[in-house]
């Protein structure tokens, strides 16, 4: 099998790199190299920022409705091509075909938001604010705009950054991640073929250095975040810094309430697939599972139905879960699976030494799950990205609440139980972004905004939704009076008054 190279997208067109620091892009079912991916130098990233700058001065003038068609034909594409897509994001991450393909329509959502960039966009007006004054506003795009985006979505979450960012009549630079390029590329394909015009969007590749020169570029306004708190966190504070528009959405810890009145079957059929799923490796992946009172007498289900799940190749379509990203992924969540060992939390299903018939250089890792979790070890304070799952048990919903308020992220949570009162009193009180109620994996449809709370998001605007038309866009305000022609001044007002 040739091994493709990555290229970079410059100007409208696949450029290749000229770095000398090229990395490997790897199946992670069998370590075959099935891509290699440059990290661009810092030359080449000046040349895209300049392209997105020049293209600017015309892209923000095209009209709403021929950015929305454009919108409509990429939506159209994406959805002929799933399959294709599907298969790139299996290849390279390791995911089924299954919940890929449940990716790209996740993505697609996004996509289709931004086809009402006609309504999204409208300012206000208020006539005769004053006597004869009209006030109103305009949403104009920013400039140049920039995303940096994780590993575990290579469609989906490019797809939270650069439709609407493009919609609103900003120019884009793209930074994927390097692990997994290939379905990302194809996407940025696809955008040209939809009509983007050359220029508008632009991908390089690469690390923190490229990170940071985007961080740090005068000519980018604004930068959209997705992956580790650690990464977000810095990236935030030097593009603030540089005066840009900044959003990041972080790390997580996400819990999963189970009231004793819920549904038995659903809640833990639900909670197996959103804690395994993918491996483990998303941000919203329920990692914690808080029994409350006689729900943790299923325990001995949901150990039974973790140790039934199956773990295969990526396309294997009757595989639940698939391998983890990387050797070093693997590695470091069986390092942390013996902490948790090691700090005197129960052992009750061991996914170390997974092995996969005909895939014996997988990383794989099969189903885990700890009892008797407290909130002082390593595997509940840290974000494991695997398929780990740690189980803690109260007496009452009063002590969950507390238990995840405590925890210092805030990205997702659910709950499941059939009663009302309890649901609403969850949504109230609880201070995470994302909520569920009998649903496991909460992230909301595209036309409402990606939220998180304290350590899982820093900036007041999120993705998807309004706030992402507010974060792209910049608020202009117009007070105008227009005067008769043969209108006589009464004299001057030397006040501030608009009477």
């Amino acid at each position: 099998m040739s091994v493709r190279e990555i290229p970079m997208y410059i100007d409208g067109q696949a450029v290749p790199s000229q770095s000398g620091d090229w990395r490997d892009v790897v199946n992670p079912a069998t370590q075959e190299v099935v891509a290699r991916v440059p990290f661009c130098t810092a030359d080449e990233v000046e040349r895209a920022v300049a392209s997105a700058k020049a293209a600017f001065k015309e892209w923000r003038k095209v009209p709403l409705a021929k950015r929305m068609r454009i919108m409509l034909k990429l939506q159209a594409l994406i959805r002929e091509n799933t399959d294709e897509l599907a298969a790139l994001i299996t290849e390279e991450h390791g995911k089924t075909l299954p919940d890929a393909a449940g990716e790209v329509g996740r993505g697609l959502e996004v996509v289709e938001h931004a086809c009402s960039i006609t309504s999204l966009q409208l300012g206000e007006l208020a006539e005769n604010a004053a006597s004869e004054v009209d006030v109103y506003t305009m949403h104009q795009p920013l400039g140049v705009g920039a995303g940096i985006t994780a590993f575990n979505f290579p469609i989906m979450l490019p797809c939270f950054m650069f439709p609407l960012a493009i919609a609103t009549g900003n120019t884009f630079v793209l930074k994927p991640s390097e692990q997994d390029p290939s379905s990302t590329m194809r996407l940025v394909e696809l955008a040209h073929e939809a009509g983007i015009p050359a220029g508008v969007l632009n991908v390089v590749h690469g690390g923190p250095d490229v990170a940071n020169q985007i961080a740090d570029h005068a000519d980018i306004k604004a930068l959209s975040f997705i992956g580790s708190t650690h990464v977000g966190s810095l990236l935030y504070n030097r593009a603030a810094a540089a005066g840009k528009r900044m959003q990041s959405m972080m790390g997580a810890k996400n819990h999963c309430v189970v009231m004793p009145d819920a549904n038995r079957s659903q809640a833990i059929n639900n909670l197996l697939g959103s804690a395994f799923g993918a491996a483990g490796q998303r941000c919203m992946a329920n990692s914690v599972v808080v029994l409350v009172g006689d729900a943790r007498e299923w325990l001995d289900d949901i150990v039974e139905g973790a140790r039934n799940m199956k773990v295969g190749p990526g396309t294997q379509r009757d595989a639940d879960l698939g391998p983890l990203v990387s050797p070093a992924a693997k590695e470091r969540v069986e390092r942390l699976i013996a902490t948790g060992e090691q700090e005197g939390a129960r052992l009750l299903v061991d996914g170390r030494g997974c092995q996969v018939e005909g895939y014996p250089d997988g990383n794989f890792v099969g189903p885990t799950l700890f009892s008797d979790v407290t909130a002082e070890m390593t595997i509940y304070r840290e974000e494991i990205f695997g398929p780990v799952l740690c189980v803690v048990s109260v007496d009452t919903l009063d002590e969950a609440i507390e238990f995840i308020n405590a925890n210092p992220n805030g990205n997702g949570t659910s709950i499941f139980t059939n009663s009302g009162w309890v649901a609403r009193r969850f949504e109230t009180d609880i201070d995470v972004g994302q909520v569920g109620i009998n649903v496991p994996i909460p992230v909301p449809v595209a036309y409402f905004s990606f939220t998180g709370s304290r350590a899982s998001k820093l900036g007041d605007l999120g993705p998807n939704g309004k706030q992402a038309i507010a974060f792209w866009t910049q608020t202009k305000t117009v007070t105008a009076r227009w005067f008769e022609p043969e209108n006589v001044s009464s004299g001057i007002n030397s006040t501030i008054s608009l009477s």
